[in-house]
């Protein structure tokens, strides 16, 4: 998958060419731009692979303070709350459509970003933003369960997930929106379901696979399976390629019942003070080579037209990188949830990861009763027996006079 050295340093060579915004006042007062991504989803020069931010300051003389989340509700959670500035931030398909309805995005400016042209007509006018205002695609992908071949048998479902013979290997997200969605699919619901009887049943599931749980992860995932200390996990299709590299021993299902297909796109948030320097910066990761070489690094689907065809994979791994039409025909985008649905989702993935699930609370109930009514018997138990004691030590006395 990775390209050689010497077609790296070939496409170092081209970036000259690569059309970029100018900055005028670069030389005199260097540019500095804040970047919020996803972890592990860029190239930084590792395996003889293009820097790609540090070759993006190189070329335009902008610096780049880049930094990670795990999960699109961390990010919300970090821009709604304030006290940081992002110029650039990649979230995932159904959270753009949140931030822009919150108004929390800035138009872009489309002539300061020219290598939109080479992003795959495909990737546009997306029901997130059907206008092409707000968002330059990044990458996209499938959702499906890594497994380790040595322990775990053949998977074909999201049922393998609650299989007990798994348990204690078990990994699952930790985030609501793709923990429901596994429990959503496993149980025939539509992952875009508003209905709280739907959600308090996806909730009542993953309540009832948390005994089974080794741990909630997103990127702790890749130590943990390429090391086998786990066996299972839901996660995405571009890190299972990098996590296979690592241990061949692990396989890839895309569930029968049907999958996540996401599309994670750059965006400049309202708090943005530097938006010509944000979009330079979407405009170089649009270019040919900055595309095809973060693709060779994460093993994630790329927008940018030929960028898929120039990777070096094997045929296993285009497979599960670019599937087929028939398997891609299985997944489903997810979509923004009102404000009402995401809220009770939030409280009850508090609520399972915090044991007081919508099914626990019950046995919670049972239990509390039956450990009060044991400790009202002992205690008249003990309080008995102390009275027998006190009657025979008196008549003891009683005897001895």
């Amino acid at each position: 998958m990775k390209k050689t050295l010497l077609t790296i340093c070939a496409a170092v060579a081209l970036l000259a060419f690569v059309p970029f915004l100018a900055f005028e006042t670069a030389a005199a007062k260097p540019a500095v731009i804040n970047v919020y991504n996803w972890g592990q989803y860029i190239s930084d020069g590792s395996d003889g692979l293009l820097d790609v931010n540090a070759a993006f300051t190189e070329a335009t003389g902008i610096e780049v303070n880049y930094s990670t989340y795990e999960s699109n509700e961390s990010l919300y959670t970090k821009l709604k709350t304030g006290g940081s500035s992002y110029d650039v931030i990649i979230p995932s398909d159904y959270m753009i459509a949140r931030l822009i309805s919150e108004g929390m995005l800035q138009k872009l400016n489309y002539d300061n970003i020219p290598n939109y042209a080479s992003i795959g007509e495909s990737f546009k006018n997306t029901l997130y933003d059907p206008n092409n205002e707000y968002s330059v695609p990044y990458f996209w992908g499938t959702v499906g369960i890594i497994y380790n071949t040595r322990y775990v048998d053949t998977v074909t479902s999201w049922d393998a997930l609650w299989d007990e013979r798994y348990s204690g290997k078990i990994l699952m997200f930790d985030n609501p929106r793709d923990a429901f969605a596994a429990a959503e699919l496993a149980l025939g619901i539509d992952v875009n379901t508003e209905d709280e009887s739907d959600l308090r049943a996806a909730a009542e599931l993953l309540a009832a696979q948390k005994p089974l749980v080794q741990s909630y992860v997103m990127d702790q995932v890749f130590d943990q399976m390429e090391r086998a200390e786990a066996w299972i996990a839901p996660y995405y299709a571009g890190d299972f390629i990098t996590m296979h590299r690592e241990n061949p021993d692990l396989a890839f299902c895309f569930p029968e019942e049907g999958f996540n297909l996401y599309i994670d796109a750059m965006c400049i948030p309202t708090s943005s003070t530097n938006k010509e320097a944000a979009e330079a910066y979407i405009n170089f990761m649009c270019s040919f080579e900055a595309a095809a070489a973060n693709a060779a690094y994460t093993g994630y689907g790329s927008p940018v037209n030929g960028v898929a065809e120039s990777l070096e994979l094997t045929e296993y791994e285009r497979g599960i990188a670019y599937p087929s039409d028939e398997i891609l025909s299985k997944g489903v985008a997810y979509l923004t949830l009102s404000k009402e649905a995401t809220q009770i989702m939030d409280s009850l993935w508090l609520d399972v990861r915090t044991d007081a699930s919508t099914t626990s609370w019950v046995t919670y109930a049972v239990a509390t009763a039956a450990v009060v009514i044991i400790a009202a018997v002992y205690l008249a138990y003990r309080s008995n027996k102390k009275r027998k004691r006190a009657a025979k030590r008196r008549a003891d006395a009683d005897g001895a006079r």
